[in-house]
């Protein structure tokens, strides 16, 4: 099927110059865009046709060549005979119009609603309070909307007024060539308005910072780096957007006695010689009231006793973990006369065997060779 004269297509004579054939091609462009027509199939290829024919005719060398020799100058040239390279139709528009200003999109630009930034928290706890739990009250630095302007930046009954450098769109428009460049006012920073008379409370910043009280509620069993997080509670959203969370990160200290790993607790006890060798029962420290715990007679230093249960709680429930008891027995540094007599007469009955319980690696090596 013959091709359409470019200019047919666009409406225009050969004698027309170059704003003649942008005008007539923004016409087309604007009355057949798919994304206006989704309902037309026919609109898509008008819409290509038009561009095709402005891609040639809005470049002199490419027209002079059609005006010469037709459709049949252009064969191999970038553009005509290609309909492959006017598939992509935004792209076509972001190159010659601003797409906006095309389709109807002009007029002062609307600020999209964003999320607030989320806050971080430290509180540091005791070691008890994490185990147990606490109702603990906070202060939280963080941005609230100025009393005296409500939020607005503007002394109260000024208001603001509309930008003198975009004139209240938010943008301001480039002209280069085809080419119509949209960036953001840098005067009222998109908002199209700017405040003539700021609030004396915020500085026209709508915005005062401001110590939050919080309760928050730490439940049992809570570990040191544990984060909870209260939703909505962070620095407020702009144009209208949502809160963002409060995030707080706990640090528990450490316990004089107990040493926490997980869920299990873990604590050293001392007894001396006679209660290693001929056992005994010792109280142990627990989170709640001192365990009775025996220890077996022959009882040998760094020994370790399991008590079930006397661990830390789970954060979500479900139990606790439990208390291992690490023996150490203590040879006293100094002896009365009474106990060095009888630790004397102690050694005298004891067995004397002080040969090494195994091999030291030199010796295995030696009798492995010999």
């Amino acid at each position: 099927m013959a091709k359409r004269d470019y200019y047919e297509i666009l409406g225009i004579g050969k004698e027309s110059g170059d704003q003649e054939i942008k005008s007539a091609y923004r016409k087309l462009a604007l009355a057949h865009h798919p994304d206006r027509n989704p309902d037309d199939p026919g609109a898509e290829e008008k819409f290509k046709e038009a561009s095709e024919a402005y891609s040639v005719l809005s470049d002199p060398q490419k027209r002079a060549a059609y005006d010469r020799f037709g459709h049949a100058g252009l064969q191999g040239s970038a553009g005509a005979g290609n309909p492959g390279a006017f598939t992509d139709f935004s792209d076509i528009l972001g190159n010659f119009f601003d797409l906006g200003d095309l389709f109807g999109g002009g007029g002062r630009r609307r600020s999209r609603a964003e999320r607030g930034e989320d806050v971080r928290y430290d509180l540091e706890i005791a070691f008890e309070e994490a185990i147990f739990g606490i109702n603990a009250e906070i202060q939280v630095p963080r941005m609230e909307p100025c009393e005296r302007c409500k939020g607005s930046g503007s002394e109260p009954g000024s208001g603001a007024t509309a930008c003198p450098t975009c004139h209240g769109r938010g943008e301001v428009i480039y002209q280069q060539s085809f080419l119509s460049i949209r960036r953001t006012c840098s005067t009222c920073g998109g908002q199209g308005q700017v405040i003539r008379h700021p609030c004396t409370e915020c500085r026209g910043h709508g915005y005062k910072q401001v110590q939050k009280k919080l309760k928050i509620n730490i439940p049992a069993g809570v570990d040191d780096g544990t984060r909870l997080r209260l939703a909505n509670e962070g620095q407020p959203g702009a144009h209208g957007g949502p809160h963002g969370d409060l995030y707080v990160f706990l640090k528990v200290k450490e316990h004089a006695f107990f040493d926490r790993q997980g869920t299990d607790l873990h604590c050293t006890i001392p007894i001396n010689m006679a209660q290693a060798a001929l056992g005994a029962e010792i109280d142990v420290p627990t989170l709640e009231q001192p365990h009775k715990l025996k220890i077996p007679e022959s009882t040998q230093n760094g020994a370790q006793f399991r008590l079930r249960n006397k661990g830390a709680p789970m954060v979500n429930g479900g139990g606790r973990g439990d208390l291992y008891v690490h023996i150490d027995v203590k040879i006293p540094a100094r002896l009365t006369r009474e106990q060095r007599k009888l630790m004397e007469q102690l050694r005298e009955t004891l067995p004397v065997d002080n040969a090494p319980s195994e091999k030291g690696l030199f010796e295995k090596v030696k009798d492995y060779f010999m």
